[in-house]
């Protein structure tokens, strides 16, 4: 270890890794139980990604229209394309209704009908009578700013407790010994100081991964770094390959325009004024899943159909609404539209397409939130010590394509769940063991080398090729031919990082090495999704391969896992293992929804 790192140590029950909505629900679910918390995170808490959530969140209230739990787990079923776990998903949307109340009740301010209760609307894939229909509002919305109300919530609940907050600081590996967890290092961005966390529990809440693409929804701070953290620590991720794009992306900008607005009434034409959808999904039409919708706009365009001058883009109508229900249910895409593209949502159409929205691989949990992995012959071993929540983790209850308002509603079923867990497993004041000598060698070693780096490639310029490659080659529709180029190409611009360019060798506030660790996290992800896509021989979800055009169950109904051995250009092997996916339920109030066609 390089004699100039001083190391700042901390001793804790549990330390959180993310401020968003999971990692906020389980900080203060683990700080009420009386347990020495921490939260470490890279942005202030208000700033996670969460607070961009527009629509809404998913549960089974009935507040609007007929609804039942068993109802919202046979269309997350479906929605999954029968790739999620049905435990997990029961469980799910079992708690979904009591964790909205506990919402409501820790102050996000929802919109109302009425009577006084929740609202609710429509969202895509969500049906009534357990996929018969007709359409149900099984989504509360505060307006268009739900993970904005949802986050700013839960960050006062979570200051009631005693947990600890390091802001701005970024994580930088696990501390691993003999297959358990037991802390993590971080850096604090504010003076360049090392900060050793012990701790019996370790969650990480890190988000998605969606910045590995060019035109992406997600934050720039969506750098998946508690992924490559798993990666690099010797455990796999699990069925990288299937990566949302929603329909609904504004042109050019890539900035999200929620289902919502579809939920309220929207619809998407092409260059003939077709309203398209209903040729694709007959019955459920601008409202079909995610997956459909964005396939369906893709082919409009494909053949043709596209509106503009490179006929590369769809129109969302909104024009058609009273500009007085869109005041008060849309504020905020109204807002956006005007910024981002000019456009007057209640005079004219929105320029929209397909944008990487949504990361539904990611760390596998079980659903306490407990990492797993496979181990001499069991494929739900716990990793003791370690849990994921969130759009990291891999419940999995999204499978191959996430039905819009579940990503909400996970965060907060799962974060609470994983306080339960640890809340039993662990007594407060428990003793800690020495840590193991070195424990802090792989993050200082990582961080050296790129403070260090003196290549001929700039960190921007090697991530910019990363985000075509991915965009290109792992986008709404894939073939063999496609992804076999596109496996050489990442594996090559991975090989780049050996050359990476770090002007600065400062540790105080230095945005290029911190961006570099960030790149150097998305590119091992770039590269498990990319031979992820490749190896999967059907077409599920939002994995569209184009040479085998159909689902297969009999060979494909299970979990990819990735491992993979390097980091900063060096090794780069990716190593292909499955679980199976779990065909049981959690209790005897429902059957095993046995797979068939998935249409809309």
């Amino acid at each position: 270890m390089p004699a100039a790192y001083k190391i700042i140590d901390h001793t804790y029950d549990a330390v959180v890794v993310g401020a968003g909505g999971s990692g906020l629900r389980a900080t203060m679910g683990i700080a009420e139980s009386g347990l020495k918390t921490a939260c470490i995170t890279k942005v202030f808490p208000t700033r996670s990604h969460t607070v961009a959530a527009q629509g809404g969140i998913a549960a089974s209230l009935g507040n609007n229209t007929p609804d039942h739990w068993s109802w919202h787990m046979y269309d997350t079923v479906k929605g999954s394309d029968w790739l999620g776990d049905q435990d997990a998903i029961e469980y799910l949307c079992r708690e979904a209704p009591q964790a909205v109340y506990e919402l409501e009740h820790a102050g996000v301010p929802f919109s109302r009908n009425e009577d006084g209760t929740i609202y609710q609307r429509p969202f895509g894939g969500h049906m009534q009578n357990m996929g018969d229909g007709p359409p149900v509002q099984r989504t509360c919305a505060a307006a268009d700013r739900t993970g904005h109300a949802m986050l700013h919530a839960l960050y006062q609940q979570s200051l009631k407790y005693d947990a600890d907050f390091y802001i701005e600081y970024f994580a930088l590996d696990l501390i691993m010994e003999n297959g358990v967890c037991r802390g993590v290092i971080a850096l604090c961005m504010e003076d360049g100081s090392i900060h050793r966390f012990r701790a019996h529990n370790v969650v990480l809440a890190t988000g998605g991964y969606g910045r590995c693409y060019f035109s992406a929804t997600s934050a720039h701070t969506c750098t998946g770094d508690g992924n490559a953290m798993v990666l690099r620590a010797g455990l796999p991720l699990q069925d990288m390959e299937f990566v949302q794009f929603h329909p609904t992306g504004i042109y050019g900008a890539g900035v999200l325009i929620t289902e919502g607005a579809r939920g309220e009434g929207g619809y998407l034409t092409n260059s003939e004024g077709e309203r398209f959808m209903e040729r694709y999904a007959p019955s459920a039409k601008d409202l079909a899943s995610r997956d459909v919708v964005s396939r369906s706009m893709a082919m409009e365009m494909r053949e043709g159909r596209g509106v503009g001058e490179h006929k590369d883009h769809i129109f969302l109508h909104l024009d058609h609404i009273d500009p007085k229900v869109l005041a008060e249910r849309l504020p905020g895409i109204t807002e956006t539209g005007k910024i981002f593209a000019g456009v007057d949502l209640t005079r004219q159409p929105l320029p929209v397409t397909p944008t990487v929205h949504y990361n539904m691989g990611g760390i596998p949990t079980n659903y306490h939130g407990e990492v797993v992995c496979v181990k001499d012959g069991n494929p739900d071993h716990v990793i003791p010590g370690l849990f994921a929540v969130g759009e990291a983790a891999c419940v999995s209850v999204h499978g191959a394509n996430r039905l819009g308002s579940n990503s909400l509603i996970d965060l907060v079923v799962f974060g609470r769940a994983t306080g339960l867990r640890v809340r039993d497993i662990l007594k407060p004041n428990t003793p800690h063991n020495p840590l193991p000598k070195g424990s802090e060698d792989m993050a200082l070693s990582r961080l050296d080398t790129f403070r260090n780096a003196a290549g001929g490639s700039p960190t921007a310029q090697i991530r910019t090729e990363m985000q075509r490659t991915m965009q290109k080659h792992a986008a709404v529709f894939r073939d063999s031919a496609l992804l076999a180029e596109g496996q050489q190409k990442i594996a090559a611009t991975y090989k780049r990082m050996e050359d990476v360019s770090v002007k600065d060798r400062s540790l105080i506030w230095n945005t290029d090495l911190v961006e570099t660790l960030e790149l150097d996290n998305l590119l091992s992800q770039a590269v498990v999704t990319m031979e992820g896509a490749a190896n999967r021989k059907e077409s599920r979800g939002a994995h569209m391969h184009e040479d085998f055009p159909e689902r297969d169950d009999a060979n494909w109904m299970k979990h990819s896992l990735m491992s993979f051995d390097g980091w900063g250009g060096k090794g780069g092997k990716v190593t292909l293992d499955y679980r199976p996916v779990h065909d049981y339920t959690m209790t005897d109030d429902i059957d095993y929804i046995k797979p068939k066609k998935r249409v809309y």
